[in-house]
């Protein structure tokens, strides 16, 4: 997928020092949690972002030209062990989850707009505790997944009503169902080709 690139980000690209971060929105139960893949906090859209540095990583982004739903995990680890169940209480399958590639200048400033790199939604974790310490990996899928799950509708007149609820349109399908009809004459037994 294409994306808009300003012109300070393709400066920066193609700068003899190439200076990335990756910027994590991730949604939880209290609302959304910002991390960025450096150290300290940075201030970027209103939002202060808290640095993890190698505390925190990304899987490999992958693209293709087909219609392919790709996901990614968001790993993160040196959690204390106590807060296992704080943990789990501020997760829910399905809230979203951005990651936006954002670009530094020679001064050592992010330019603005960063590139969403990727966007999705979040999946199941998985938990590994290791002594006094744990990682949380988070399984995120691409909202393209979804186009794997069976519609479950059909064309009734009870499922028009969850719709459309006092709407006639489809009050006489089910009777249609296996009717005969005839365009033109009836058919004779005499004269039937």
């Amino acid at each position: 997928m294409s994306r808009p690139i300003t012109d300070a980000q393709l400066a920066a690209i193609l700068s003899p020092y190439f200076r990335p971060a990756l910027f994590v929105e991730a949604h939880f139960v209290t609302g959304p949690v910002y991390v960025w893949s450096g150290i300290g906090p940075i201030v970027w859209n209103s939002q202060t972002w808290l640095g993890l540095g190698a505390l925190g990583s990304v899987s490999t982004i992958e693209e293709g030209s087909t219609i392919e739903a790709k996901g990614i995990s968001l790993t993160l680890s040196g959690i204390d062990s106590s807060l296992l169940s704080l943990v789990m209480g501020e997760f829910q399958v399905g809230l979203p989850a951005i990651v936006r590639l954002g670009l530094f200048d020679d001064n050592g400033a992010l330019i603005d707009d960063p590139i969403i790199a990727w966007a999705g939604r979040m999946d199941q974790p998985t938990i590994d505790v290791d002594g006094q310490t744990m990682t949380i990996t988070i399984n995120c899928e691409n909202r393209l997944v979804e186009m794997n799950v069976a519609v479950d509708r059909r064309y009734t007149n009870d499922d028009q009503q969850l719709d459309f609820p006092g709407d006639r349109g489809m009050e006489f399908v089910n009777s249609i169902q296996d009717i005969t009809i005839y365009w033109g004459h009836t058919p004779s037994s005499k004269n039937n080709l």
